[in-house]
């Protein structure tokens, strides 16, 4: 645990619990959310076969989870580390473009 709290620059216990809360929180609530979104998208599992249906499910669940880690994040209290950690999942899977600085035109 203290390799993690290190890596991760936490100081407490309380708040590595409170973190993995949040990421045990936010896997299961966009899990729960994807099969709505899937049914109003007009997907159905009976119509697609497992080799399309899963990979759209996972796609579809994949932005609802970034969304609703920083909202969790906010929610506990942890704003912060959970900002700074979608930064780097997302710059890791090539899309750091979304977060670089534009300077306004002079």
């Amino acid at each position: 645990m203290e390799k993690l709290k290190k890596r991760w620059g936490i100081t407490s216990n309380f708040q590595l619990v409170v973190i993995f809360i949040v990421f045990a929180i936010t896997g299961s609530t966009s899990a729960y959310l994807s099969k709505p979104v899937i049914q109003w998208l007009g997907i159905s599992k009976e119509a697609l076969s497992p080799w399309i249906y899963i990979p759209l499910r996972i796609l579809i669940i994949f932005p609802v989870y970034q969304v609703l880690l920083v909202f969790f994040g906010f929610i506990s209290g942890q704003f912060r580390f959970f900002w700074n950690f979608e930064k780097k999942m997302l710059k890791a899977m090539g899309l750091g473009f979304l977060f670089k600085n534009k300077k306004a035109p002079n």
